[in-house]
């Protein structure tokens, strides 16, 4: 005999959590899957920082990617952050590595609207992965024939969640074109990339919302499960309580700043 739709609703409740810290996804790892890329960012990555000296990496979240390459940084090695919950967080991931870290963030309305608190020509060799940033700005603090690698994710990713919710904040301007172009028009010259359209697959809604309470600017503001009670619980009819499948969409490029 299934679960009441009390039941359902109230093991959804369950599953919500407080605002994340850090990007963690692992207690999730056997609920829900996901597409992987076709090229190998941590590869990428260290081709980059065996040659650099000074490293700027945009977005570090809680740290945990940054801190996975700590054999390969340069002790000249810097980080920002722009969820807030986020910054303590890295600032003490990173400390055993001496990275700094910086509160900052490119507004994603209005990119140029923020200055970066470093100085002109101040890196080799920035990384950035799936944060916003002003090409202004990056091509100011970054040298001469400096680097730039950054993986994005595709403006209008999950954009079932607007069928299912009601509401998805969408930026269909960022995707692998408009950010070549932006980047050229800088004085950049993008040397590779690639996009990949994929799916996450979730075991069922729980684990939907589970996970969506990690990237909760997926989701309305006013998400809650009992406020979405009755979107969920159709969903959950539609996928006749089995798995569910939001789009998955990537790109990367790697830059040189001329």
């Amino acid at each position: 005999m299934g679960e009441t739709e009390e039941q359902l609703v109230a093991s959804w409740r369950a599953e919500e959590r407080a605002q994340p810290e850090g990007w963690d996804f692992s207690d999730l790892a056997d609920r829900m899957t996901e597409s992987p890329e076709p090229w190998d960012l941590v590869a990428i990555y260290r081709i980059a920082l065996a040659g650099a000296t000074s490293v700027l990496d945009m977005g570090t979240g809680g740290g945990e990617f940054l801190r996975s390459f700590g054999d390969a940084l340069p002790p000249d090695t810097t980080a920002t952050e722009g969820w807030p919950p986020n910054v303590a967080v890295a600032r003490e991931a990173l400390a055993p590595l001496a990275v700094e870290v910086f509160e900052y963030t490119a507004p994603d309305e209005d990119v140029d609207s923020v200055v970066m608190p470093f100085a002109n020509n101040r890196f080799d060799l920035v990384l950035n992965r799936h944060e916003s940033f002003s090409p202004r700005e990056l091509a100011r603090v970054l040298v001469e024939k400096g680097q730039f690698i950054t993986q994005q994710v595709g403006g209008d990713e999950a954009h079932e969640l607007k069928a299912w919710l009601g509401h998805h904040d969408e930026l269909p301007h960022v995707n692998l074109a408009a950010m070549r172009r932006k980047l050229e028009t800088v004085g950049f010259h993008v040397v590779e990339g690639a996009e990949h359209v994929g799916a996450y697959e979730f075991q069922d809604v729980a684990a939907l919302v589970a996970y969506l309470q990690l990237v909760p600017w997926e989701t309305p503001d006013d998400f809650t499960v009992d406020r979405y009670a009755d979107r969920l619980l159709a969903l959950h009819r539609e996928a006749a309580g089995g798995p569910v499948q939001l789009t998955r969409k990537r790109f990367w490029l790697r830059a040189l700043r001329q």
